[in-house]
């Protein structure tokens, strides 16, 4: 799903809303008595007035019933999609950032080691390993890691992680993380 149907949905609703609560307002004056009699003529309107005045509170009172029935929609409809904005947004997060395989590789001139961190969406970030005893031993890599060596250009835009053991990381280290 979109993440901008989150903010369309409820902001169509308000629309709709504002356009449904404008629908239906007069504010007509009634219609004059054609009584020639002073006396019937302001009872004629008065009650012609009263009929009106109780017309206008009916509509009045329904408009503000579905405007709060409407504004209850509308703040579910709000709380449902950020709610699915933020389930969303830490599925999405989690399933990132969980590591899938973690392997060592030697540079192409062999003098450095490189953390390679494989991510469970098939990412891949690399880490140049910089310690002062820094040897490498050429170990067989096991299947479905990668058994090249990181080139030089590479290894010039690769993060660094200082390894503070007291032994350098062996080439080849290599851990798969299950479910």
């Amino acid at each position: 799903m979109n993440p901008l149907l989150v903010i369309a949905v409820p902001l169509a609703l308000v629309i709709v809303g504002m356009i449904l609560n404008s629908i239906g307002l007069s504010f007509d004056q009634p219609e004059s008595s054609s009584e020639q009699d002073p006396a019937k003529r302001l009872a004629a309107e008065r009650q012609t007035y009263r009929t009106f005045f109780d017309l206008q509170r009916a509509r009045s009172l329904k408009r503000q019933k579905r405007v709060g029935q409407y504004a209850w929609l509308v703040l579910v409809a709000f709380i449902a999609s950020f709610w699915w904005m933020y389930l969303d947004t830490v599925n999405k997060t989690t399933a990132s950032n969980q590591i899938a395989a973690i392997q060592t590789v030697p540079t192409a001139e062999g003098k450095e080691v490189v953390l390679s961190v494989t991510v469970r969406d098939g990412n891949n970030v690399k880490y140049l390993i910089k310690s002062e005893k820094a040897g490498t031993s050429g170990v067989a890599a096991k299947e479905g890691l990668s058994k090249e060596p990181v080139p030089s250009w590479e290894v010039s835009r690769l993060g660094t992680a200082l390894s503070v053991g007291d032994k350098a990381l062996p080439l080849g280290v290599a851990l798969k993380i299950s479910n």
